[in-house]
């Protein structure tokens, strides 16, 4: 039987009746309908939606003469930015899968990406393209996102962006690229593979999530429907396109209604404040860190958030007391929520005028979540621990080229397949879902997914280390930061700086230790693995 949260806000449907067109079709519609409003604005520079779909269908003739066609792989790896958005919309226009990658990456994590998805080319951030010449990509299209850009008062440019590299082989830069004729759209179904972001996992290899345009569009249109979005809204888009919450809830829902969006390209916090001041944002999704330090900062003035009617987040949870203190100060509720990559995003949320602090809220439109037993799949009643299971359309189709992975993904329930969220959880009596634990091995930095075994996969490769085990421990900003017990082989040494000096180099910053502990060996359980719930437990023991 179909599961329903208990509470459902008045006046909303509890099924949304979805589009079968794709992604594109949206901007296509809200160009047609605004092409005068400013859809997109970045540090001084706008783009009205007539522009930004221009400019999408004139790269995507581009990207056609170099042999881009429906169902190939395109890599989108950049900073937030307009040319962001234009890439993506230029990919779909032709049929193509957006591979949406962080600039945080090095080359030769890129390369991985580059060979798992077999990625035909890229539109790449000019800061990028070095790294992304060293991995191997061609026919790259290289966009300075800051072309044009100027700093505006309290909103600073970001460092190292605005850059002009040399360029090898037939590699073109965007301004180029923009010079093609306009491509015509594609046809395109409502299952036709649309993007595919990377997550991780107990393995360390990183895997795509396939996710066709219907559960794109089912949150596409199920957010702006949650928070009653409409064309006279102004989102603050803080969080990264290349992450599926800062893609769904800053981005496209947005374009979707004919809104603009205020992008940043790097989170700020009194640039962030400036911005809601000074644009009137109406919207803005962020996860509890940003949300920590906009408040820390000595320049905050809760004036300045007085156009906000809705600030959304998840990753992790809000702290109560800072939950609180934004109520009291702003008159702002935090509605968290709760999503995964292979959801594109959410799949729960807290009602607006029945939320709950630290609670992952109920299930959305069309989803039909549940908490089931560890070991027998048995639903369980309220108030027990089990792990989340839910199914709706925004969930993905599989994991790409990873069967087995797909597999282990997803259970059967009553006949209908529901996807496993690895999280352990428990229900209230009103149908609301709250976190109690993690059954797989992840470490939430600010709501980026650091998962231990590829972190340990990179440092065994270090000369110096015989073994490594990386753990979650708390952080009072961050949520969680990665820990890394070490220990060296003999005859070696490091120290903590050497060892993080050389990681940084290795891979993406945000997956980089920044504890180091040495030790002269790890504990192990009886089948003889690394016993690194025993490590984590005792160190988190020990900070309390």
């Amino acid at each position: 039987m179909t599961q329903t949260a208990r509470y459902w806000p008045e006046g909303k449907p509890r099924t949304l009746t979805l589009p079968r067109t794709g992604v594109m079709h949206n901007l296509r519609v809200s160009a047609e309908r605004y092409p005068d409003r400013v859809a997109l604005w970045h540090y001084g520079r706008t783009w009205t939606y007539a522009q930004l779909h221009e400019q999408a269908t004139r790269l995507a003739g581009h990207l056609a003469a170099r042999g881009v066609q429906r169902g190939d792989r395109v890599a989108v790896w950049m900073q937030n930015s307009p040319e962001w958005a234009i890439a993506a919309f230029a990919a779909w226009q032709l049929g193509a899968v957006v591979v949406p990658l962080a600039p945080m990456l090095q080359a030769r994590e890129f390369g991985f990406f580059l060979q798992d998805a077999g990625i035909r080319t890229g539109v790449v951030g000019a800061e990028l393209y070095d790294r992304a010449r060293q991995a191997g990509l061609g026919h790259a299209v290289v966009a300075n996102v800051m072309r044009g850009a100027h700093a505006t008062p309290g909103v600073p440019i970001p460092d190292g962006l605005d850059v002009t590299p040399e360029l090898h082989g037939d590699d073109v830069t965007l301004e180029t690229a923009l010079q093609a004729a306009p491509a015509p759209e594609a046809p395109v179904t409502a299952d036709d593979l649309c993007i595919m972001p990377y997550t991780s996992g107990t393995t360390g290899l990183p895997k795509g999530c396939m996710h066709t345009h219907r559960s794109v569009q089912a949150n596409v249109f199920g957010a702006g429907a949650w928070v009653d979005g409409n064309v006279e809204d102004v989102f603050l888009a803080a969080l990264p396109f290349f992450h599926v919450t800062g893609f769904i809830n800053s981005l496209m829902s947005a374009l979707s209604i004919g809104a603009q969006v205020v992008i940043m390209s790097r989170w700020d916090r009194d640039a962030a404040r400036t911005l809601i001041r000074d644009h009137t944002v109406t919207l803005w999704t962020n996860t509890p860190t940003m949300v920590i330090d906009l408040m820390a900062s000595p320049n905050f003035d809760p004036a300045d958030l007085r156009s906000l009617r809705n600030v959304t987040g998840g990753g992790a949870s809000l702290p109560a007391a800072v939950g609180q203190r934004l109520l009291d100060q702003t008159g702002i509720m935090f509605l968290e929520g709760y999503g995964l990559s292979e959801t594109m995003a959410q799949s729960h949320s807290n009602p607006k005028g029945r939320q709950k602090l630290q609670c992952l809220g109920v299930p959305l439109f069309n989803v039909d979540a549940r908490i089931v037993d560890l070991d027998s799949g048995r639903e369980l009643p309220v108030g027990e621990t089990g792990e989340i299971v839910l199914r709706g359309p925004q969930v993905m189709q599989g994991y790409w080229n990873r069967p087995d992975a797909t597999a282990e993904a997803f259970t059967e329930i009553s006949g209908e397949r529901f996807f496993r969220t690895g999280d352990l959880g428990y229900m209230d009596d009103e149908g609301y879902f709250y976190f109690a634990d993690r059954l797989k091995r992840m470490v939430n930095v600010s709501g980026m997914k650091v998962w231990p075994a590829e972190v340990e996969n990179q440092l065994h490769a270090h000369p110096a280390i015989q073994e490594a085990c990386v753990i979650s421990v708390p952080d009072d900003r961050s949520g969680e930061r990665a820990r890394a017990l070490v220990v060296l082989r003999p005859g070696a040494s490091a120290t903590p700086a050497e060892l993080e000096g050389w990681a940084r180099e290795q891979m993406a910053t945000y997956k980089v230790p920044r504890d180091w502990q040495f030790v002269e060996s790890l504990p192990r359980s009886p089948t003889g693995k690394v016993a690194w719930r025993q490590l984590q437990e005792a160190a988190r023991a020990a900070m309390a």
